[in-house]
């Protein structure tokens, strides 16, 4: 499976170039480390690139690393079904930069992206309706902060 699963990630970096920062495989899974600019022509090429086929979205969820310059993770985790294989593409933000929204390639993240947003602060460009989703509109900041 490690064997498929570097051949994959040699696929992925190859063709999506310079949207990739790098890949890895930890606990089974291959983990991509993509630049946030370019995430939705990523998500794009996972999606339809033939030797991919990560149609599933399984979600997108916020790491808050307070510590750090780009404080933020956005991970996005998908499955190919046809190649009974997952992948999890992670970018890092700030609390400034907003990471464009993938809802045009994947309508499911939709919700997500929301929740993202409430709950860290993390901001989505292109996103149709980013407002707050679990906590009341009038709630002051972000909880998992």
């Amino acid at each position: 499976m490690a064997d498929a699963l570097s051949d994959l990630g040699a696929h992925i970096a190859k063709k999506a170039g310079d949207a990739l920062d790098g890949y890895n495989i930890a606990y089974g899974e291959l983990n991509i480390e993509a630049r946030a600019g370019q995430i939705v022509e990523l998500m794009t090429f996972l999606r339809d690139d033939p030797e991919c086929r990560f149609i599933s979205f399984i979600d997108v969820c916020g790491v808050d690393y307070p510590d750090r310059q780009e404080r933020f993770d956005v991970v996005y985790h998908l499955l190919s079904p046809a190649r009974n294989t997952r992948i999890r593409v992670r970018v890092t933000t700030d609390e400034e930069t907003p990471v464009p929204s993938i809802t045009g390639v994947f309508p499911g993240a939709d919700w997500f992206e929301r929740e993202a947003y409430d709950l860290y602060g993390i901001l989505f460009s292109g996103h149709h309706d980013l407002r707050r989703i679990l906590t009341d509109y009038g709630f002051d900041g972000h909880p998992l902060r």
